[in-house]
């Protein structure tokens, strides 16, 4: 069977780009590989699945075309290419040319031209087509050999479209009628105009009733109103959008079967390239295990394709801005442990052990790393301690699986872990402090964690040790899965594995991370984060690993009862919305749920579909439905209470550490690149508060016994606080001043009125601008937000702005710092870096200044609490008090404590959090207390 794919080139690439936008994709150079490695996965997913014969992937050029001719505004809305996918495109086109695939593009032709061209001369030639693309237009080619193949995305499975697909999706007779109901409907992506007032719907019908645009213009006298206005008026160009949504079949391009026969990649091309764009996991699924990022030289980007995808000159500030590693320029022979000298020493006798010892104590400085059993810090048993106190050496200490042997071993060395003058350095030391304190050591002195110290220099990027050392050291270290297998159900543990192995993996990892923090001193100080790393990062670690070590009490009876509770409500709005949508369906199937709510219920004539081809039923979408009918209350209802079941009720308890009895989160310093903790397992953070079914999940945290109470202190109004402080708006900072209700003081400057004619709708409104504006929101977002008309919404901002004009000047001013130097900075000197806030293209560079203006704000914020959370836990210890933090949830913390203690408590927290940062605007702390979390709060 000769099968044919040919790839949409843009439509792939974007589409790649534009997934991982949220979490981009970055080398140690600063080069985003988003869409690069979006498109490998694509591409080497159907390499691999469907097998094709032959392969063709087409590009567009620059060059106009037959369309821009005929309607110059044609694309003429098309945003300018984001740079970070410019740049790698060069890329994308020598990893095609890698794997032996040819780069098809003709002058004055779109892609899709080439497409249609090449995808009817395979057909006469015996060949199954499948044009691969997300684009709905290539509808109008289908044949019995022509597919469509759109590629997976989202969760949702690839899709493969013919003739019987695409006559249902378009409710049509002949799939050539696509060209009319898209000539009719336009296209706002292309700005193809279509005819107005004519959406999806309405041009399926009057193609179903006339069969085509020129004969729904000859009869037009049969429509009514409107529509026929509309159609007699803008006929030609109704006419026109149908030519430009027609794809041409006559593109001067050959079908040479030869050249697009799939033969084996080029892997002397494809391992360097993999390798600059440091593709690891890439590398190995495609070259084996054996495959490093350091295995290769830099690739040449000069390529005779390649000039007309050139990035824009002076697009890009990375290289200024983003902290850049001094070894990044250098790729030098790959190093691993097979190439490099060392000497790792095992230290497997009591004599060899009293001497390590003796030689750490002496030291100042000690860099170690801890081996278990798995990944629980809570739940695990060490299996070994590395230590390294200068590159090149390090000794490996294994630990007996008898619990008291090992503790003895263990003991050994407390004197060292336990001595304040020695610093300590580590990759992820929370979880090594963990592991000790399990086994009695309380450990002290000053850290430096390689994996904090990253975070705080590239915020954006990965920071795991493996990656590190690769970026910065051009090492490779030993994988974990070389001891104790690949991942899964049948990977051992450390205790498997030979010792001999072990040795030389433990003692490299306390090896290289002390080289790691060599390298990251340097670069810290030089991007100002070194007194970040000193006074907030690394102190942290020590009150992160007492919480997380104490862990919280849960009420398993309560949380089984109302899981009871949230049973028969659930079953009880399942039973009402079978009733009024008369009929059962899957209310968690979103396509079952579309069909009931818009064909059967009927309760949006115009609402959207996805690009998959059902109904949106998004939070969003329902939301706005809500007022129309009540089914679509109780299936929000539903949605929101069979997730607060699954995800907290019932998931709680199994969470329950079994030697504790307790629940004990982990908190992440390294995700947010804000500088917010982030938590998992469970996700404090996430627990809802607005509902009172949710609030109820918040219950069944309770102190540990009768003589405790919950403490709980939270911020008030702390990014509000921030801004006004920050901005030095006088008007915002009076009103702080004096103690008013912000909402309602901006509501009565906004309106122009007294305070006490403020109403609830007017203070509704400003507290969504005070809000919205930290965020960045537009009058339309306001507008959507408020469900008032844009014009409002556009007069209420620019009276706010009026009333705060330095809060203005803030934004105008962060914009132009951002600009300038790309990089935002809170109040203590956390850098956001912001690599798009220069880009030409409109939304790429709108999502970096709302993140301009916003990170300073919830950086300071994030900041403040950290602060906190360092003077409040040593306060306890310096008073010798028994309580306890328990908890850290966004702008609030949550205390165990002895109801003796209460009150001495309750002042060390609220000075702790008032006086964490020093400010002119007057800090709020709010602190409860009751017998559980909600009470508390």
């Amino acid at each position: 069977m000769k099968k044919l794919f040919l790839l949409d080139a843009f439509a792939l690439i974007y589409r790649a780009h534009f997934a991982l936008s949220k979490s981009p994709r970055f080398t140690s150079g600063g080069l985003n590989t988003s869409a690069i490695m979006g498109f490998t996965n694509t591409l080497l997913e159907v390499l691999k699945k469907e097998q094709p014969t032959h392969m063709a992937v087409v590009f567009d050029t620059d060059a106009p075309t037959e369309r821009h001719t005929d309607f110059t505004d044609y694309k003429a809305h098309r945003q300018a290419m984001p740079e970070d996918l410019a740049a790698g495109i060069p890329y994308i086109i020598k990893l095609i040319e890698g794997f032996n695939i040819p780069c098809v593009f003709s002058d004055g032709y779109e892609a899709d031209d080439i497409i249609g061209t090449l995808a009817k001369k395979a057909e006469k030639e015996g060949f199954t087509v499948y044009c691969m693309t997300p684009d709905k237009d290539f509808g109008q080619l289908v044949s019995e050999n022509i597919f469509i193949y759109k590629p997976a995305r989202m969760g949702n499975g690839m899709e493969i479209l013919g003739v019987k697909e695409i006559l249902e999706k378009w409710e049509i007779d002949h799939v050539e009628q696509v060209i009319d109901i898209l000539g009719l409907w336009g296209d706002a992506v292309d700005n193809i105009p279509g005819i107005p007032g004519v959406g999806e719907k309405t041009a399926k019908q009057l193609i179903k009733q006339y069969g085509s645009v020129e004969n729904i213009i000859a009869n037009s006298h049969e429509l009514k109103g409107k529509l026929r206005e509309n159609v007699e008026n803008f006929a030609e160009q109704g006419l026109i959008s149908k030519k430009l949504a027609t794809i041409l079949l006559n593109a001067p391009v050959e079908l040479d079967v030869d050249a697009l026969h799939i033969d084996e990649p080029n892997r002397e091309v494809l391992e360097p390239l993999f390798a600059e764009l440091e593709f690891r996991t890439l590398g190995r699924r495609v070259f084996g295990e054996d495959f490093t990022v350091n295995d290769g030289k830099p690739s040449s980007n000069t390529n005779g394709q390649m000039d007309m995808f050139a990035s824009p000159a002076n697009t890009s500030i990375d290289s200024s801005v983003r902290p850049q590693d001094p070894y990044a320029e250098k790729v030098p022979a790959s190093k691993n442990i097979g190439n490099t000298e060392h000497n790792y020493m095992l230290v497997d006798t009591i004599e060899k052990r009293k001497d390590l010892v003796k030689l750490l104590s002496q030291q100042k400085c000690i860099c170690f790393d801890t081996e278990t059993t798995c990944l629980d810090a809570n739940d695990c048993e060490l299996v070994g301690l590395s230590f390294s106190i200068k590159p090149g050496e390090a000794w490996y200490v294994p630990l007996s699986a008898d619990q008291v042997e090992c503790q003895a071993c263990v003991d050994d060395f407390k004197l060292i872990f336990e001595n304040p003058g020695i610093a300590k350095v580590g990759q992820n030391l929370k979880y090594d402090i963990l592991v000790l304190n399990w086994y009695g050591i309380n450990v002290k002195g000053e850290l430096f964690d390689t994996m904090l110290a990253h975070y705080l220099i590239d915020p954006d990027s990965r920071h795991n040790m493996d990656l590190l050392a690769e970026n910065y050291l051009n090492y490779s270290p030993v994988s974990i899965t070389s001891l104790i297998g690949p991942k899964g159900k049948s990977q051992g543990n450390m205790r498997d594995a030979d010792i001999d192995k072990i040795k030389e993996y433990a003692a490299e990892d306390a090896d290289i991370t002390l080289q790691l923090r060599d390298v990251f001193e340097p670069i810290l100080e030089g991007v100002n984060a070194g007194k970040l790393a000193r006074d907030i990062e690394n102190p942290l670690i020590y009150v992160l690993a007492d919480i997380e070590r104490e862990g919280v009490k849960v009420d398993q009876q309560a949380l089984a009862d109302f899981s009871e509770v949230l049973k028969t409500d659930l079953k009880q709005l399942e039973t009402n919305i079978y009733e009024k949508a008369g009929v059962k369906f899957n209310i968690a199937s979103p396509k079952q749920l579309g069909e009931v709510l818009f064909d059967k219920l009927q309760l949006d004539p115009q609402a959207k579909k996805t690009k998959t081809g059902q109904y949106q039923t998004g939070e969003d979408v329902l939301t706005r439905l809500a007022n129309k009918s009540d089914i679509v209350a109780d299936i929000l209802d539903f949605r929101q209470l069979q997730k607060l079941k699954s995800t907290y009720v019932d998931a709680l308890p199994q969470m329950i550490n079994r030697k504790t009895s307790r629940i004990h989160t982990s908190y992440n310093q390294a995700v947010a690149a804000t500088g917010r903790l982030s938590s998992n397992n469970p996700n404090l953070q996430n627990i809802p508060i607005r509902t009172e079914r949710g609030r109820e999940v918040r219950k069944a945290f309770i102190p540990r016994d009768e003589n405790h109470v919950l403490l709980s202190a939270d911020y008030s109004q702390i990014e509000l606080r921030l801004i006004a402080e920050i901005s030095k708006d006088e008007n915002m900072m009076d009103a702080f001043d004096k103690g008013l209700d912000i909402h309602t003081a901006t509501a009565a400057k906004v309106y122009g009125i007294a305070l006490e004619d403020v109403t609830s709708t007017q203070r509704r409104n400003a507290k969504a601008v005070n809000f919205g504006i930290i965020y960045g929101q537009s009058a339309f977002g306001l507008s959507q937000n408020l469900g008032i008309p844009r014009k409002e919404a556009a007069e209420i901002i620019e009276n706010y702005f009026n009333t705060y004009p330095n809060i203005k000047k803030y934004m105008n001013d962060t914009m132009n710092f951002a600009r300038e130097n790309g990089y935002v900075e809170t109040i203590m000197g956390r850098r956001r870096y912001l690599r798009d806030i220069n880009s030409a293209n409109q939304t790429v560079r709108g999502f970096a200044e709302r993140n301009a203006i916003n990170a300073p704000i919830q950086g300071s914020a994030a900041d403040m609490i950290k602060i906190a959370m360092i003077r409040i836990h040593q306060e306890i210890k310096d008073q010798n008090l028994a309580s306890k933090m328990t908890m850290q949830v966004h702008d609030e913390l949550v205390f165990d404590v002895p109801k003796s203690e209460t009150s001495i408590m309750k002042q060390i927290i609220e000075e702790g959090m008032k006086n964490a940062i020093k400010t002119k605007v007057p800090i709020v702390v709010e602190v409860g207390e009751g017998s559980n979390w909600l009470e508390a709060h």
